[in-house]
């Protein structure tokens, strides 16, 4: 699923890239638009669709342009309907180093949020009415979203963001598998609980649905890093097994004997 993507251009050295299925939100942002607000409608919700996922690109580069400064190889980010996702060959277990890459995406949502705060206010507070289809409502909608997706992504459910801030600060004073683990057990609790929340309360069953990939996602990426702690361990053990004759300089090593 994830070959199913069109690369566009390189920024900072990464590939941005959208998958095949991104088209398909636009297309259904026009139809929407088209029966709320006709042409104008149809412009200004692909409009809004477009300046939303340029924000989601700034908060992976946030993540990227951090993790380049610790090393770590990005070499793309991928748009999907549902978000961004930035794919780093590692993730630094530095505790300091994967704080600091992860709370880089939400800080530049915050800062977003911060830019449009004094041409957005007047709204939001209902001070002053605004006009459908208009600059100032793309603004104040653009305003919501970064507000709610940076304060989304801290959610501590892990591997969102917040969950993996969860585990940096966790592997402070645990193994790193551990705090990982100590990740997924709260991600276990509050993700049923979130997505029946969501179902529920909000009838927003999408939501829902997102909370419940999270945690597969979650249990499966820690699987993965617990088998690669265990095979990491195991070929140390049999490193540490095998003894290796000391042989003196020029001297030939000894061969096994054979039959006489």
């Amino acid at each position: 699923m994830l070959g199913w993507s069109i690369n566009l251009f390189r920024i900072f050295g990464i590939q941005l890239a959208v998958h095949g299925t991104f088209f398909l939100l636009l297309a259904y942002a026009a139809y929407e638009g088209w029966l709320s607000g006709g042409m104008p409608g149809l412009v200004w919700r692909v409009l809004l669709t477009t300046l939303f996922f340029v924000c989601v690109v700034l908060h992976e580069l946030g993540h990227s342009l951090t993790a380049q400064r610790y090393g770590v190889r990005v070499p793309r980010i991928l748009l999907l309907p549902i978000g961004g996702m930035a794919e780093m060959d590692h993730i630094p277990r530095q505790p300091s180093a994967e704080f600091l890459i992860t709370i880089a995406g939400p800080a530049v949502n915050f800062a977003i949020v911060v830019v449009l705060l004094p041409f957005t206010w007047r709204y939001t507070l209902g001070v002053e009415e605004i006009a459908e289809f208009s600059g100032a409502e793309l603004m104040t909608q653009l305003f919501l979203a970064n507000l709610i997706m940076g304060i989304f992504n801290l959610l501590p459910v892990y591997p969102m963001d917040g969950g993996r801030i969860l585990r940096s600060i966790l592997a402070i004073w645990l193994p790193y598998l551990q705090a990982t683990w100590w990740a997924v057990m709260t991600t276990r609790v509050l993700a049923p609980l979130l997505a029946f929340t969501a179902i529920y309360f909000l009838d927003w069953w999408m939501l829902g649905i997102l909370f419940v990939f999270i945690l597969i996602t979650g249990n499966a990426e820690y699987r993965q890093l617990r088998r690669r702690e265990e095979e990491a361990a195991y070929w140390a053990d049999m490193a540490r097994r095998v003894v290796v004759p000391a042989v003196s300089p020029g001297e030939p090593p000894a061969l096994p004997h054979g039959p006489n």
